[in-house]
Formats: structure tokens, sequence, C-alpha cells
């Protein structure tokens, strides 16, 4: 099967991510004591090792179990799954929004995996920038989709209208 490099592009950076996540995660599981609470960089930057068994900051880790299946298993896959189709099918994606959603996906697929193999998330850096301004604890996949976020924010803000589309709005 020969693959377009467009298409070996998208494969290459979802590999990439859930390698990297998965690689740290094994890490962290085999250095980091479950619970425990390492400074890196004083209290700008912590290590944890914390699972999470809900998605974003815990939410849904109250939920009964088919809830959490559901929400946090079956309803990523099929929104990946269709995302994933959109990426592929779509010809007019430019080479940032290519990558920005190849990394969501990756990174969405490397949490899915998590809770389907250990029913929960590892979760392992902290930021403080004030006692206000922090983050929750996450991981590599979480920066992975939030980056792929924050680039389909600016490509979509900073997205060239075309030439005739400036002229029919004169």
């Amino acid at each position: 099967m020969k693959f377009s490099r467009r298409s070996l592009f998208i494969i290459v950076t979802i590999i990439g991510t859930i390698a990297l996540d998965q690689i740290s995660k094994v890490w962290v599981r085999a250095n980091v004591e479950a619970g425990s609470k390492s400074e890196i960089l004083g209290d700008f930057f912590t290590l944890y090792n914390v699972e999470n068994e809900g998605a974003f900051l815990g939410m849904g880790s109250e939920l009964n179990e088919t809830l959490r299946v559901i929400l946090l298993l079956i309803l990523p896959v099929v929104v990946l799954g269709f995302v994933l189709r959109y990426v592929f099918k779509d010809k007019n994606l430019g080479k940032w929004s290519l990558f920005a959603f190849s990394s969501i996906i990756g990174g969405g697929i490397a949490n899915v995996y998590d809770r389907f193999a250990y029913g929960s998330v590892t979760d392992f850096w902290h930021l403080k920038l004030t006692d206000t301004l922090r983050t929750g604890i996450f991981n590599v996949a979480d920066v992975f989709v939030t980056t792929g976020m924050i680039i389909l924010v600016f490509v979509t803000f900073f997205k060239k209208k075309p030439k005739e589309d400036i002229k029919k709005a004169d």
C-alpha cells in the first residue's frame, strides 16, 4: 500500500503523538511514586503521578460506570473517528490544520487508550504562575490536544479570504 505525503504526515503525527505520550506515562508510572509531588522548578513546575478517572480536571469521575464508559470511552472514539475521516477526506486543509487535527487525534487516542487499558489516565505535570493562574495536572496527550486547538483557532482567525470573496464583499 502506497501512502501520499499528506497521508504519511497525518499518520506519523498521530503515531508520534501517541508514542511520546505513552513513553512519558510509562516512565512516570515506573519512576514517580503514585500520589507523590516533586518540585522541578520550584513551585512553578511540579511533577506528580496521579490517576485521573474523569476527563479534563477530573470532570466525570463521579459518574456511574455506565455513563463514564459512554462519555469517556465510546463518545470520544466516535468523535475521533469522525475527525480522522474528515482529515483524510478534506484535501483543502493546510499543513498547520493537518498538524493540529492530527495532534488532537493522537492525544485523544492516547488518553482513550489509557482509560481502556488502565481505567484512568496518568497525569503528571502542573504549572503554577501565581496562586490563581495555574493549570490542573496534565500529561503529554493533553499538551498535544491543547496545542492543536490553539493552532486551529489561529489558523481560522488568520485564514486569508479567497480573492473572489474579497471582491464580492466590496
